[in-house]
Formats: C-alpha cells, sequence, structure tokens
C-alpha cells in the first residue's frame, strides 16, 4: 500500500516536471556531512541544519546517499530494509522535517536506491536461503555448483575474488557483484520488481523529488550464466574497479547491462511520471561500453532522466581534446538523450588530488573545473567538499574502514580518502563536524579550506563556485541549450551553447600557461559580470590567461 503522506509534508515545490534537465545536484555523504548527537557519524538532523549553506551555493537539488537500514558492511549500499532509516541516522520524522526545509529553501531531494542487490540481513534473503521452495526463493540469483563443486562460472566481484558465494542451507551458490553479504536481486523475477517498485512509491509517497540509482546497469544477468569471455591487456581500464583487480580482465558481456534492463526502467520512469515532477539519474558502471549503455538508457522520454557515467571519474588526464571527445561521443550516441556530469563522488578520488597534485596554480585550475563543469550540456553532480577544493585524505591503515581499501592495500586504498569529514569551521574541535571523535579521522590539511575561511574571501574556490552557479542560473542557455565545439589551439576547448534565439560562446583556457584565441567572428559581445573577469581582446583576437574563460552572446 502507498505509505501515508507525512503531515504537512509538501511534496513537491513546483511543478515543473522539466527541472532536472540542467540541474546542479550536490551530492551529501549523511556519515561525513555533520554529526548533531556527537558520536562522530553524520546525521540527517545533521543535514538540516546545514542546508542553509547548501542552498547558499546556488544548487538546485540535493542527492543524499543512503541513509536506510543496514549492517553497514558497505557503509548503507547494504539495504537490510528499504522503508526505514537507520538508527545511526535518526528517524522518519528527522527524515520529514529535513525535506520539509530542503523543499522551503528550494531545493529539490533525491535519495539513493540500491535496487541491484540487498544486504544478507534483508529478511527476503534470510528467507531466499532457508530452501528452494519458501515464498522467496526466487528473489536472488542462485545457482548449482559445477560437477567438481566450483562455482557455475568465471564472474568475478568488483570487490574481489569470485562473485558466487556458497551457502550452505541451499547447497547452491548466490551471486553478489560486490561484497558477499550484498547478494544481487533475482530481476526475472516479476515479484522483485514489484516489491521494488512498492519501495520506491514509499519514497516518493514521502515526499521525496527523486532518485540516484545505484549500479542502474547491474539489475539483470544472463540467465544462461555464460562465462565472460576474458579483456586484451590493452582494452583493460582503471575505470571502474582499480587496476589490481583482476574484474578488469573480463568483457563483462553477461554479468550485467543486459537488454532486460531497458523494459524495467520503463516501468520505474512510468512510476515517476504519477507524480508531479519526480525524476531519476542513474550511475552506469562499465570500463568498455559507458557512454553508449548511458545513451540507450536516456534516449527518448520513457526510461531514465538522466545517467552519468565514469567517463571523468578516472584519473585519465583532463584536458581541451579529452572532454570534447567524451561529450561529443555522447552527443553522437543520444542526440536525444541527457547525461549528468560528474568529476568527484563518494566512490573516486577527489578530483582535487586526481588531476590538481602536480599543478603550481591548484585553486586556479580548480577554479577552472569548476567553471567547466558547470557549462557543459548536461545537469552536474557536486560532491561535498568539491566547492571546497579538498584533497584526497592520506589515511593510516589502522584508520581505514572501507572493506574495498582493506582488501586491497597498499595498493588500493579504497574510498575512505574521499570520505573524511566535512571541514566547516577553522576553529571548531574537527572542523565542527563533531564534537566526538569522527568515525573517519578530519585531515590536518583540509584545516585551511574550511568553509568559514573561504566564505572569508572574495578570491577562494567556494566563492568561485559561488560566482558560477549564480552565473549558469542567470544564462539559462547553459541548463537547456544545445552544444557545438569548435576548433582551438591545443588545451582550449571552445563551443558554443544556443537555446530560444540566444547563442552563448565559451572559451575556456584549460592550460597553466596564456593563450591567444582568434574568434571566428567579430559580433561576439562579451558578457558581462563574467566569473572569470573581463579578458583583452583586440577586434576578434583574446589573451586568455592561464586557467582563464570567456563568454560572449549572440543573437541567433
Amino acid at each position: 500500500m502507498p505509505a501515508e503522506k507525512a503531515p504537512g509534508l509538501v511534496t513537491s515545490h513546483e511543478t515543473d516536471r522539466d527541472w532536472w534537465r540542467g540541474a546542479v545536484i550536490y551530492q551529501i555523504y549523511p556519515r561525513s556531512f555533520q554529526d548533531t548527537n556527537n558520536d562522530g557519524i553524520g546525521d540527517l538532523r545533521g543535514i538540516t541544519r546545514r542546508l542553509p549553506y547548501v542552498a547558499s551555493l546556488g544548487v538546485d537539488a540535493i542527492w543524499v546517499s543512503p541513509f536506510f537500514k543496514s549492517p553497514m558492511d558497505d557503509f548503507g549500499y547494504d539495504v537490510s530494509d528499504y522503508r526505514a532509516v537507520d538508527p545511526m541516522f535518526g528517524t522518519l520524522a528527522d527524515f520529514d522535517a529535513m525535506i520539509a526545509e530542503a523543499h522551503r529553501l528550494g531545493l529539490k531531494v533525491m535519495i539513493d536506491q540500491v535496487l541491484s542487490h540487498t544486504s544478507d540481513q534483508h529478511h527476503w534473503f534470510r528467507h531466499s536461503r532457508m530452501d528452494k521452495t519458501n515464498r522467496y526463493a526466487d528473489w536472488y540469483v542462485w545457482a548449482d555448483p559445477k560437477d567438481d563443486g566450483t562455482p557455475p562460472n568465471n564472474w568475478l566481484s568488483i570487490f574481489g575474488g569470485s562473485a558466487w558465494e556458497w551457502d550452505t542451507n541451499r547447497r547452491q551458490y548466490y551471486l553478489h557483484n560486490f561484497l558477499k553479504s550484498q547478494p544481487d536481486l533475482n530481476f526475472h523475477n516479476p515479484d522483485v520488481q514489484e516489491a521494488l517498485l512498492a519501495d520506491v512509491r514509499f519514497w516518493l509517497d514521502r515526499g521525496v523529488d527523486g532518485f540516484r540509482l545505484d549500479t542502474v546497469n547491474f539489475y539483470f544477468h544472463s540467465t544462461g550464466l555464460e562465462n565472460n569471455p576474458p579483456l586484451a591487456p590493452e582494452l583493460r581500464n582503471a575505470t571502474i574497479a582499480p587496476d589490481v583487480n583482476p574484474y578488469n580482465h573480463q568483457d563483462h558481456l553477461y554479468d550485467k547491462s543486459q537488454p532486460e534492463n531497458l523494459a524495467f526502467l520503463e516501468r520505474f520512469r512510468a512510476l515517476l511520471d504519477e507524480y508531479p515532477a519526480a525524476a531519476a539519474v542513474g550511475e552506469v558502471g562499465d570500463a568498455q561500453r559507458g557512454l553508449q549503455i548511458v545513451a540507450d538508457y536516456t534516449t527518448g522520454s520513457d526510461r531514465m532522466h538522466m545517467c552519468y557515467s565514469f567517463d571523468f571519474l578516472s584519473s585519465t588526464r583532463l584536458t581541451a581534446e579529452r572532454v570534447r571527445e567524451v561529450v561529443q561521443e555522447f552527443e553522437d550516441a543520444a542526440p536525444t538523450g541527457w547525461c549528468c556530469w560528474a568529476f568527484s563522488n563518494h566512490d573516486v578520488v577527489r578530483h582535487g588530488s586526481r588531476w590538481a597534485d602536480h599543478v603550481v596554480d591548484r585553486n586556479g585550475f580548480l577554479k577552472m573545473n569548476a567553471t567547466l563543469i558547470l557549462t557543459l550540456r548536461g545537469s552536474v553532480c557536486l560532491y561535498q567538499g568539491e566547492e571546497l577544493g579538498l584533497t584526497e585524505a592520506v589515511l593510516d591503515f589502522e584508520d581505514l574502514q572501507d572493506p574495498y581499501g582493506i582488501q586491497f592495500w597498499p595498493t588500493f586504498k579504497g574510498r575512505d580518502g574521499c570520505r573524511t569529514p566535512m571541514v566547516w569551521s577553522h576553529n571548531e574541535p574537527n572542523a565542527g563536524f563533531s564534537e566526538g571523535k569522527p568515525w573517519l579521522p578530519v585531515p590536518y590539511e583540509h584545516l585551511t579550506s574550511t568553509a568559514d575561511l573561504q566564505a572569508e574571501h572574495d578570491d577562494s574556490i567556494l566563492q568561485h563556485y559561488r560566482r558560477m552557479l549564480a552565473f549558469r542560473e542567470r544564462h539559462q542557455v547553459f541548463a537547456k541549450g544545445s552544444i557545438a565545439f569548435a576548433d582551438a589551439p591545443d588545451n582550449v576547448l571552445m563551443f558554443v551553447r544556443e537555446h530560444q534565439g540566444t547563442r552563448m560562446l565559451v572559451v575556456i583556457n584549460m592550460s597553466d600557461r596564456p593563450r591567444s584565441v582568434e574568434l571566428d567572428d567579430k559580433g561576439w559581445q562579451a558578457v558581462e559580470n563574467s566569473p572569470h573577469g573581463d579578458v583583452p581582446r583586440e577586434g576578434d583576437t583574446l589573451e586568455l590567461a592561464p586557467f582563464g574563460a570567456f563568454f560572449a552572446t549572440m543573437e541567433a
């Protein structure tokens, strides 16, 4: 049955069904955002307390990573009850208060939905593993061993080792693409789909404006259980899993990204369309065909509203050529689709380290990164602390919490380095995050980048994000417009955004050296109050400073 709406809760503060197109979404990792009960772990009340700060950035929505009941083997991405708030984060009443405050401030609220797998503590799995005849027997992916007792095929887990775990009750293997305590649901079973959609409806009825779908291309497996073929060494990359992980040695043709997923995504979209303005962004994890899957999932109006891939979440050097190649590839593959770009999130090394560690003018480079992501065609996900230019924390092995990092230490240090607490105040214990001992240490080097210090300086990274977001808000061409690239000098990105008769020229110097750029038309009129200031220009020649940018308009 649909959940009863919380008293007085606003289900959607606007009725613009297209709000997501070009939206800027701020990702909040609850454990590390703000602690209010001093147990060292962030909570929902902490999010509510800090929402005015988030709204002051100028973003459109928040995405809240999992806060559901969970044994926390994977810090909430192992859900044991899709409809309950884990006590460490608070209560459903705290969630309702968070939504109400977000809507009061004009922010949409999106929450994570981890549908591909559950915790092994979920009551569905506890029943499923009892025997082969109970109601939930076929709700997970079970398979008999080979004659020699080994797993049914060669599928591997992203967290290392076989993707199959032996269960002594059923005397069968069950599939887990992630931790062995995260068994994969069997989406080929219609009852599973119905149950998951009912859980999604529960949160829609509670007032959420949308969802971020974790591992959206992992829902279905091939029922033939065919072996994945090997992947040639020259085709392997560490986009999805670290290079020390043998997961990269396979071409994952059969354990994910199956065609049946399209029909489920259509069912999911139909459910969202019942509500005034619900939207969803899907996480696509695939090292070989990521952008093509994003295109398939977002083309038309009956599947995902938008997806993001890992193309800009890798360590591949960020250059103008790389940006143009990735964006143009998506534009060619899905001219009617919609992408959501991200440079950082809770699973990858912060781009403040990944790309900027060896840059002399680090602040200038990170400001340029903000300008870039906020002017490309698509929606945007910003990860908490990105607006402060936070670096990846270097932690001792004894401080690690992430099972992924513990498994592959020291070559791969896991995801804890990007999950350390948000730094609010330079003169409070633990930078204002908590008066208790934080679940992860607050890096000393982050104490000079706190939100309060940066708010006092007009040239800070934080203030540049605010200016760029306000600039984007003033010019709707950035949110809704088309994009067309133009040739430019080495490591200069030049493109035109166009929407409803307005054309906006964007020229970004992605290098640490000055660049002269020739414009193709003298009719371009420089935009006033550019976040990058005035750019010297003689006729149709621009003189761009290192990491500088130029904006100009022209009637179409």
